[in-house]
């Protein structure tokens, strides 16, 4: 079964703005798969469409087999999100922001600690825990945000651009936590990004986005070859 189907998807905001066209595409579990292109080309409609965050005009998909339209709770218990804009609370500590997180995701009581200390130390941030996040770096702030679309144990997860504002070596950092996320979890992973380099580090297939479409798809390697 697919991790992601996306077939037809189509999205028009108010004032006639087509925002996505056409598109389809699918991704294989433990596949890192990118969306690619500039911005207000359609990736992060794209995304917050398969996220059930906007309803589609056309076309449908599913995420671990949970329909958009006819199962969103579903995808919404599948799918670990990470938006474009940090969704942290800087007012607490990462500890309380991932707490709180698990008990959204309603992670059974007697698991949440573990769960907590457990990608705390994955994504490099134990000793910093129990600091206010107002403290953090931005490398530091975006790791948090991408623990928190890991707590509950997602099976497909979602990152929009997550590494815009970073710095290249808080960048690089990042994607080697992103490859080391897909070799020990075998997670599904769609990311947006408009990074050449990024996609070409860090996706397995990608599809190039322009006004709304689906222009090209493939591997970097066939991308490249094919230019």
């Amino acid at each position: 079964m697919d991790a992601i189907v996306a077939e037809h998807l189509s999205k028009t905001y108010p004032k006639g703005v087509r925002a996505v066209e056409d598109v389809s595409f699918r991704v294989e579990p433990g596949e890192i798969f990118g969306l690619l292109g500039p911005n207000g080309a359609g990736k992060t409609t794209t995304v917050r469409m398969l996220a059930t965050l906007t309803k589609p005009d056309g076309g449908t998909g599913s995420v671990a087999g949970h329909d958009i339209l006819r199962d969103p709770a579903g995808v919404r218990r599948a799918l670990g999100y990470v938006a474009q804009a940090s969704g942290v609370d800087k007012h607490a500590t990462g500890r309380e922001n991932l707490t709180l997180q698990a008990q959204l995701h309603r992670v059974p009581r007697g698991e949440i600690r573990k769960r907590v200390d457990h990608v705390l130390e994955w994504v490099g941030l134990a000793d910093a825990a129990d600091r206010m996040v107002r403290t953090y770096s931005g490398g530091m702030k975006r790791r948090l945000d991408i623990a928190l679309g890991l707590v509950h144990e997602p099976e497909v997860l979602f990152l929009d651009e997550p590494t815009t504002g970073l710095d290249p070596e808080t960048r690089a950092a990042l994607w080697e936590d992103l490859l080391r996320l897909k070799h020990e979890r075998r997670l599904a992973v769609l990311l947006t990004t408009h990074y050449l380099d990024e996609a070409d580090r860090l996706c397995d297939r990608l599809a190039i986005v322009d006004r709304g479409r689906v222009v090209a798809e493939g591997t970097p390697a066939e991308l490249k070859a094919a230019i």
